[in-house]
């Protein structure tokens, strides 16, 4: 069944979504069980552990929501906005003009999105079926990646920290901005961070765009809204890179869940997800439940997954998008 209502009369789409296995064990920090290795190009070169199982879930329409009602980066983990882009000609396809000519539009998103002090764009990936199928790559970058169709976070306890710590120090072979950086330079002041992981504040957002004409049909986001992910849906996901090992977390199945999605994407949209927040409940708290949980703190992250939705059209065009992620520091 495409569509189904809810309680209140909404319909709603039922997609279907990648978890990881009820058996399998939860966990906050890395243990070796599950994990995958990626070559030069960002492309997976074999995995372990990674035991999924697919479990239906209703999908709800953002836009249609009240305007009270619309989820928020700061407490939902995600948002919307209308963010068209300055120029017309920027060429997504090309690594040196993304990095020069987008990155700071985007780091100027979020920046006004969630009031840091500074944001710095750092990383970005395409992603299309057919683009991955077909082995496409950037000019100057990495192939094209599909569309990631399981239930994740993007950073996790471990890899948030040590991700703005990677920052600070000359960029690596995976990394995008090592095209406009001297040699020797790094994206982050080293001094800055550290004082910054003793007592400030840092997040991590990505800011997702259809990069095509036509709108997003195949293969759309979902947002599963923050406020009802727990620690024991939590699974480290680990991730091999040539000169480093990152983390994610992927997730366990619970009925709980609520996802959203904004159908038919255009490409004057952005999309903002919360990957990390140091402020949020489970980063400050090392996965622990507060005794009395504080309903003005913002979210720790959102779980995402592009998924199937059973109402698009047979002939409908591939997807082709972007996200570039940015590291906001606060004071």
């Amino acid at each position: 069944m495409a569509l189904v209502s809810d309680a209140a009369g909404e319909a709603v789409r039922i997609g279907s979504f990648n978890y990881m296995t009820d058996s399998t064990e939860h966990s906050l920090h890395r243990n070796g069980k599950v994990l995958t290795r990626r070559d030069v190009n960002g492309s997976d070169d074999g995995s372990k552990g990674v035991d999924l199982e697919v479990w239906p879930m209703p999908v709800h329409d953002a836009r249609q929501l009240e305007a009270t009602a619309r989820p928020t980066l700061g407490h939902n983990g995600f948002e919307a906005q209308e963010r068209p882009i300055a120029t017309t000609d920027l060429d997504f396809f090309d690594h040196d003009q993304v990095v020069r000519g987008y990155y700071p539009h985007c780091a100027e998103i979020v920046r006004e999105a969630c009031g840091a002090r500074s944001v710095a764009a750092f990383d970005h990936n395409v992603r299309s079926a057919a683009g991955k199928q077909s082995k496409k790559r950037i000019e100057g970058g990495q192939e094209v990646q599909g569309p990631a169709s399981l239930v994740h976070g993007d950073y996790t306890l471990t890899s948030a920290p040590q991700r703005l710590r990677d920052l600070t120090r000359p960029p690596g072979v995976n990394d995008t901005v090592r095209t406009v950086l001297a040699e020797g330079q790094s994206l982050l002041d080293a001094g800055e961070v550290e004082r910054v992981l003793a007592g400030g504040r840092f997040a991590i957002i990505n800011v997702w765009r259809n990069i095509v004409e036509e709108p997003v049909e195949t293969h759309p986001l979902a947002l599963c809204d923050a406020a009802s992910v727990r620690p024991e849906h939590l699974v480290v996901f680990e991730i091999h890179y040539h000169d480093r090992i990152g983390e994610n977390y992927f997730a366990k199945h619970a009925d709980g869940h609520q996802w959203y999605f904004y159908p038919e994407m255009t490409r004057d949209e952005a999309l903002l997800i919360k990957q990390w927040d140091s402020a949020g409940e489970l980063a400050r708290s090392d996965g622990a439940r507060p005794d009395v949980a504080d309903p003005d703190a913002p979210c720790t992250f959102s779980f995402h997954s592009a998924f199937e939705d059973p109402t698009t059209r047979p002939d409908a065009p591939d997807r082709w998008s972007i996200e570039v992620r940015c590291v906001a520091l606060y004071d």
